[in-house]
């Protein structure tokens, strides 16, 4: 994957965007690569929490708009499903494990909606977010920012960046609710692995199951929200997750989870 490197430390899995010459903007091809690592990175049984970033002082540049011009204009929108399989819209959100976005220098179109899709975000002093699609004719291109952006940060504050393509900073960001910390660009690597290092220690099953109830809730009515939470709980009360999260309480040791 020559673009997308994906390392695994002490159960942290890496993901990094690495085209620093274009700002880590993405093609067809790239986007394709990204999604899977993310997928691998979910399936991955060595993997407790996924940290997304990019090199070389930028998160991700939006969609490489050189690699949009050389593709037919009936084939851009097909292609863009295509380089996610036709499958799952959003794979940072179906990611089954914690995702945290460690976003430096732009994170702006496409960077912005990657961003939007994660769990937590934690930016450098340096970092700017942009859904600037607006200003090139299109819509929020993965629905992220249309569905997810409005439910972090309030309509009125989404519908003011989405309408207006505006960039904003790190302190901004910070005020609105979007990051949870803004930290020195040499910190950021750090802090954002010791994010991840919060969720090792939570059951692999309920944390899969705690994501699709947080996701699935933001669309579905309340009653059918709560039988689907009384059928996942179920799930959990049988699980040996479960099981072993009880008997490490009341033997006043750490659990030791698989995910079963």
């Amino acid at each position: 994957m020559g673009h997308i490197r994906y390392e695994v430390s002490d159960r942290v899995a890496t993901v990094t965007i690495d085209r620093p010459e274009k700002r880590n903007a993405m093609t067809f091809a790239i986007l394709a690569e990204f999604e899977e690592a993310v997928r691998r990175a979910g399936s991955d049984d060595a993997v407790g929490a996924v940290v997304l970033t990019g090199a070389g002082g930028a998160f991700c540049a939006g969609t490489d708009l050189a690699d949009l011009a050389d593709t037919p204009e009936d084939q851009r929108s097909r292609r863009g499903r295509e380089g996610s399989g036709g499958r799952t819209p959003w794979p940072i959100v179906a990611c089954p494990k914690p995702v945290i976005a460690a976003v430096d220098g732009a994170a702006v179109g496409m960077g912005a909606e990657f961003a939007t899709q994660c769990d937590v975000r934690i930016a450098s002093t340096e970092a700017r977010f942009g859904w600037i699609f607006v200003r090139r004719g299109l819509v929020a291109d993965t629905g992220a920012g249309t569905f997810l952006l409005p439910r972090l940060i309030g309509p009125s504050a989404a519908m003011r960046l989405l309408l207006s393509g505006e960039i904003i900073d790190a302190a901004e960001a910070l005020r609105l609710g979007l990051v949870t910390a803004v930290v020195e660009p040499e910190e950021l690597p750090a802090v954002a692995e010791a994010e991840a290092r919060r969720y090792l220690d939570a059951s692999p099953f309920a944390l899969r199951r705690t994501k699709e109830l947080v996701y699935g809730g933001m669309f579905r009515p309340v009653d059918e929200h709560l039988r689907e939470t009384a059928r996942l709980l179920e799930e959990c009360f049988r699980s040996d997750d479960h099981r072993e999260g009880v008997a490490a309480f009341l033997e006043r040791r750490p659990a030791a989870f698989t995910g079963r």
